[in-house]
């Protein structure tokens, strides 16, 4: 993902927000109390925060994800399995989020002007998790593997929030379960000699896509920063 480094302005702007969402959502309303609570100039919030509350939502997003990773990098993860090591990532990320501030923002990017915003984030959050675990694939299998998980995360926050408390780590196995029994056929799809007239051609196809390149942080708009 990214490198993760907002302006303090707009963390206290988001500080103070936070506290409005559960009551008013990322609305006008929010944004204009967030201002006021903070001291700060109109004009400059609207720099910051082009969008206003929405604009506010996207950071709250970004800010769990940097969150997750600081977390997964401080845990020991070495005897885990590599499924754990998944689940355990979506563990540690809906630890750190507000579950009305979430709903809120579902509510938000589920609006027809939001919904590109709305999956960004969501690839984004699954980008952040491959990333943290070490994952190394530069082919067709950096997209699948964050397309999977964009889904897998998905479908969790949304068991989460209507999750009384006691299903959703059951839930959470279930699903990275189904991941993972879809990566063994696929392997067994791609061993068996009798669909090679098929998977082969398919295989070259796929062989020449190539991740995102990614390149050291460079003070320039519109590149993809190496995080390290």
């Amino acid at each position: 993902m990214p490198a993760y480094n907002p302006d303090p302005m707009l963390i206290a702007l988001l500080d103070a927000a936070e506290v409005h969402v559960p009551f008013d959502g990322w609305s006008q309303t929010t944004f204009d109390a967030a201002v006021a609570e903070v001291g700060m100039n109109p004009a400059h919030a609207k720099t910051l925060c082009p969008r206003g509350a929405a604009d506010l939502a996207v950071a709250y997003h970004l800010r769990g994800d940097a969150r997750m990773v600081a977390a997964l990098d401080a845990d020991d993860l070495d005897e885990m399995r590599f499924r754990d090591r998944v689940a355990h990532a979506i563990r540690v990320r809906l630890a750190d989020a507000d579950k009305e501030i979430v709903r809120r923002g579902s509510a938000l990017f589920a609006l027809p002007h939001m919904a590109a915003d709305g999956a960004k984030l969501i690839w984004g959050t699954a980008d952040a998790v491959w990333t943290a675990l070490g994952d190394t694939s530069n082919d067709v299998n950096w997209y699948t593997k964050r397309a999977t998980l964009s889904a897998v995360y998905g479908s969790v926050v949304l068991f989460w929030l209507g999750d009384d408390g006691t299903g959703l780590d059951d839930f959470i196995d279930r699903r990275i379960d189904n991941v993972m029994q879809f990566e063994k056929v696929k392997a067994q799809v791609n061993k068996n000699p009798l669909l090679k007239p098929l998977t082969g051609p398919l295989a070259r196809m796929a062989s020449m896509i190539k991740a995102p390149a990614r390149i050291p942080d460079v003070d320039l708009p519109g590149v993809w920063h190496d995080p390290k």
